[in-house]
């Protein structure tokens, strides 16, 4: 059985002097700030993780993990992950009582955090973090064992350890771990199930602990664990065709590190490319691939734009692309750049293309859940959208081919229904039970016929290596291993096999990376002063992203007779009246923070005379609603 960063001594003993981490600083993030080759990262990587089993970190212990990606936090992740420990992501940014909830529900021993994070959750620095918008929680006084990265500032808890000087002088070997503490590499299996490099079954423990979403009373948090990541490490450098000698530059880890293990240099930006375009351009000219999310692409293409880059056709090297397999890359942009964690429209694609010709541009689908899961490049995609409509078209969203090693089933039992699919109710709560009793081997050449009565359209459900162990609640409850992810789009795949998605089956909002399921917030909302009705909806963007709107209605608007405030619709009342600027609409901005995550805060907020109603049940129609806002949405500053 073996860990998937054994590949990182393989690489340390074949090219010792190779740079595997290249970090850029400096006021214009141009500057190298730290290098560190294939030798020192795994010699670093194996110290620190026999310093942090010295201090007692055991296997199965959860550390809140809170350090952007840069050498010293890369490395103290990978340590934590070798000694068998779990990594959890918690959105420092959410309310204090949902940052609570989800400590709660992760329970971690030890917690990892950025020494300015500290000083910025206590003390005179409080105030600033206040008035930016963050309700930071006092990360000093969290009844952990304390790790902090960076140098020391007020605020550091007393006690705390700093990362880079976890280094024991011997090294524990990883034999000494029990052998259901040891991660292994996925591999897939006939099944699309997990495997090591034995073939066994992966050993269960977490590794990666990611939070979603999710109420106070029920935060809902993805678990991986380190035979799912490396299964997801193997799909990614699927994705970006990585090899040796390779840079990859970008601030993901999920391309950043199978570039690394596949004898390659992770390049760090200084700062995320949405916070620093222009270091960021510099940086990304030449590489050999990239990963942007949707709306860090548009930041790019604008400041590329602006200096004057593109504009040709670029057909010739285009084409030269194609024949070789991949782009030749350019002064300008990365060999490679793929797009996601957010939907990826053809407008973003065709501009990227147009800016960039020289680049390869990929578009990549999958979920927290399992991720990874198909990708398409910008020529097949759009392609696909000038053959929609016509003779044998492709009517939807083409996102590609499933990787290799990815299950895919369309589940037609959801079609048909007239009725909100998520099955929520009118007051927002999640039905948890819904889908439960569907026939779970539905087959896809039944159900509810695709266009033009063609392939079988239904829900996306997907396996694979990537697939998560389940979420933290059930696996904490015992219940077993999740065994599919159903993904909520509805979809269908064409004669090659390519998946096309055509609706969500789900009320979920992306914007950025973050998940939002209005269902969970919109209870909250209701209950501020003078509201009556609250419906969040996202109104698409052309880079793919979506800016969240929230409407709220006035107390005083006519309801169904009878009908409770929990569980009243408002009356029919024809095309509603949307306004922006109102005094309910100021006072709901004002208070939104108390009761949202922080990923979850609205663009906009505007006033509606009433929500239009749609389907049996009479519930909020967002469809609708989207195009009321759309005009008021594109006013909005991204």
């Amino acid at each position: 059985m073996t860990h998937f960063l054994d590949a990182l001594a393989s690489l340390a003993r074949e090219t010792p002097d190779a740079v595997a981490l290249r970090w850029f600083g400096g006021r214009d993030g141009a500057r190298v700030r730290e290098e560190v080759t294939f030798a020192g990262l795994a010699e670093r990587v194996e110290r620190t993780a026999s310093g942090l089993r010295a201090l007692g970190m055991e296997p199965g212990d959860r550390v809140l993990f809170s350090i952007r990606p840069r050498p010293e936090g890369v490395i103290l992740c990978l340590a934590i992950l070798r000694a068998g420990g779990a990594v959890v992501f918690v959105d420092p940014g959410s309310t204090p009582e949902l940052f609570a909830a989800r400590i709660a529900a992760a329970r971690p021993r030890w917690a990892a955090t950025e020494a300015l994070l500290y000083a910025a959750s206590s003390g005179p620095l409080r105030g600033i973090a206040r008035s930016r918008g963050l309700l930071l929680p006092d990360y000093g006084r969290l009844p952990v064992r304390h790790l902090y990265s960076g140098s020391w500032l007020p605020g550091v808890p007393r006690g705390a350890r700093r990362a880079a000087r976890l280094l024991a002088d011997r090294v524990l070997p990883t034999a000494v771990l029990p052998t259901a503490a040891l991660p292994m590499a996925a591999r897939p299996t006939a099944d699309g199930a997990d495997g090591g490099a034995d073939g066994g079954a992966d050993g269960g423990d977490p590794a990666l602990i990611v939070f979603t979403s999710g109420t106070t009373a029920e935060p809902k948090a993805v678990v991986h664990t380190a035979g799912t990541l490396g299964g997801m490490l193997g799909l990614f450098a699927q994705v970006g065709g990585l090899r040796a000698g390779q840079r990859a530059h970008t601030d993901q880890m999920f391309l950043g590190l199978p570039a690394v293990l596949s004898g390659g240099t992770w390049e760090i930006p200084a700062r995320a490319p949405k916070d620093a375009p222009e270091a960021f351009a510099r940086g990304v000219a030449g590489a050999d691939s990239s990963f942007l999310v949707p709306a860090d692409v548009t930041a790019l293409l604008d400041v590329l734009e602006a200096r004057g880059v593109g504009g040709g056709g670029g057909g010739a090297d285009l084409a030269a692309g194609r024949a070789a397999g991949r782009a030749p890359g350019s002064a300008d942009g990365p060999a490679v750049l793929a797009v996601g964690a957010a939907p990826v429209t053809v407008a973003l694609l065709e501009r990227g293309r147009r800016v960039l010709p020289r680049t390869r541009w990929i578009a990549v689908y999958g979920a927290t859940e399992i991720l990874p899961a198909a990708m398409t490049d910008a020529d097949e995609k759009i392609a696909a959208a000038g053959a929609s409509g016509t003779a044998g078209g492709a009517s939807g969203d083409l996102v590609g081919r499933p990787l290799d090693g990815i299950g895919v089933r369309i589940d037609t039992a959801v079609i048909g229904l007239d009725e909100d699919p998520t099955g929520a109710d009118t007051d927002g709560r999640a039905d948890t039970d819904a889908g439960a009793d569907e026939d779970a081997g539905a087959d896809t050449d039944g159900g509810a016929g695709g266009p033009g009565n063609g392939p079988a359209v239904g829900e996306l459900v997907l396996t694979g290596p990537s697939l998560m162990a389940g979420y933290l609640a059930d696996l904490d409850a015992g219940k077993p291993r999740a065994t599919e992810h159903r993904t909520g789009d509805l979809a269908y795949q064409d004669a090659e096999g390519r998946i096309v998605l055509v609706g969500r089956n789900r009320d979920m909002i992306i914007r950025g990376t973050v998940n939002i399921y209005p269902g969970l917030f919109e209870p909250r909302l209701r209950d501020l002063p003078g509201v009556a009705d609250a419906v969040m909806v996202g109104v698409p963007m052309p880079d793919g992203d979506e800016r969240v709107v929230l409407v709220v209605t006035a107390e005083g608007a006519p309801r169904d007779q009878g009908a409770s405030r929990e569980q009243g619709t408002l009356r029919n009342q024809g095309t509603p009246r949307v306004r922006a600027g109102t005094d309910l609409a100021r006072a709901v901005e004002a208070q939104v923070g108390q009761v949202l995550d922080h990923g979850a805060l609205p663009d906009l907020v505007v006033e509606a005379s009433h929500v239009p109603l749609a389907g049996r049940s009479r519930k909020p129609d967002r469809h609708a609603l989207v195009g009321l806002v759309s005009p008021l949405a594109g006013t909005v500053r991204a």
